[in-house]
């Protein structure tokens, strides 16, 4: 006997199209100011972005992960979570934890290789994860705990197209399904887990498509969109809070500069490529909605970049004006109090610094 034991789809979603026109009947609604709101968060993680980039050309921070073209994978979703909600960041969402309430100058202490720029206690975001994936686990296990202690609280986990090829990313999903967890997985899909393009990472038509083995709904939107990534982000939380589940959301987007600062994307991929998906780019296509509904003029984008470079360089100036790190820290934070052996090895690093300036280097 063959029978069809079931048929599943995925959804895709765009309201806001390249040249900036929206299907109004897809609109959230949504005020003028919160339009600008969108706008602005984007910009700011756009001139965040260029001068972090400078920054580091110039000695001055350490490796960067640009995120120039996902400013709307980035601030959609950010502005769609509720306060209570918790963000666990990757390492490509400098934009959706400023909109968060992360500060420019922790996110630059954190990229100048200063780990006190994690310390975001003020914030319900999560610390940057570099690792691959590892953040993802902990996003459902956080989630689980809220359900446990019957908080309505969701948590949003980003991570790339890379990551759904991880076992972080299957443990996580299925741990989720199972227990009906509150948490919302968004696959920032920049078509390039470093130089391998998506093609090459799985065989399926969607990365969205993959939610269906772990019993709950996947969706790709237009990553470049913000009114798709912000109604998508919107509908999963609540559908998170009523106790319905995950949701994973596919962000179809486009890395536009290199990985990090520490690769040559123009040795493994076309420039024509990036040509096409510099029409896509999140910004413009906003602007021209917002120019077209008499939102945006000359004038607005002048004042908003000059108050928007004020804020990114005094970010700057407290960045490099601050103290160096102590020895301590690098021990102090891993727990909530240091344990006996992590004492022991502050204790031998400080006795072995010691002994290295009392020597002059000798027994380096």
């Amino acid at each position: 006997m063959r029978k069809t034991l079931a048929k599943f789809s995925v959804e895709y979603l765009q309201i806001l199209d390249e040249n900036g026109r929206a299907d109004e009947t897809l609109m959230p609604v949504l005020g003028d100011a919160r339009v600008r709101e969108f706008y602005e968060q984007m910009v700011r993680g756009r001139v965040f972005d260029e001068t972090a980039l400078a920054l580091q050309r110039e000695g001055r921070m350490g490796t960067y992960a640009s995120i120039r073209g996902q400013e709307a994978s980035n601030v959609g979703p950010a502005l769609a979570m509720d306060k209570e909600d918790w963000l666990f960041p990757a390492f490509r969402e400098d934009a959706s934890m400023v909109a968060r309430g992360v500060s420019m100058e922790a996110l630059l202490r954190y990229w100048g290789w200063d780990e006190r720029g994690n310390d975001v206690r003020d914030v319900n975001v999560f610390p940057v994860a570099v690792p691959v994936s590892t953040q993802i686990p902990h996003a459902a296990g956080f989630a689980w705990a809220m359900k446990l202690r019957k908080k309505r609280v969701a948590t949003l986990v980003y991570f790339g197209d890379g990551a759904t090829s991880k076992g972080d990313f299957a443990e996580a999903l299925n741990l989720a399904g199972v227990f009906n967890l509150p948490v919302v997985f968004v696959c920032q899909n920049n078509q390039w887990a470093i130089s391998v393009p998506r093609a090459k990472q799985s065989a399926a038509e969607t990365l969205a498509q993959k939610a269906i083995a772990y019993g709950f709904p996947g969706i790709q939107v237009d990553g470049n969109d913000v009114f798709a990534t912000y109604v998508a982000t919107k509908e999963a939380i609540r559908r998170a809070k009523e106790g319905n589940g995950p949701t994973l959301i596919e962000c179809f987007t486009y890395r536009m500069s290199d990985h990090t600062t520490a690769d040559d994307a123009k040795k493994y991929r076309d420039a024509k490529q990036v040509a096409e998906w510099e029409k896509k780019d999140p910004i413009k296509r906003l602007q021209l909605y917002m120019k077209a509904k008499g939102l945006w003029s000359e004038s607005y984008e002048r004042a908003l970049r000059e108050q928007t470079r004020k804020e990114v360089d005094e970010a700057v100036k407290k960045y490099e004006s601050m103290p160096p790190a102590q020895i301590e820290d690098m021990f102090r934070y891993t727990y909530a109090e240091m344990t006996p052996q992590l004492k022991e090895q502050l204790g031998y690093l400080k006795k072995s610094i010691e002994e290295t300036k009392s020597t002059g280097g000798a027994n380096r």
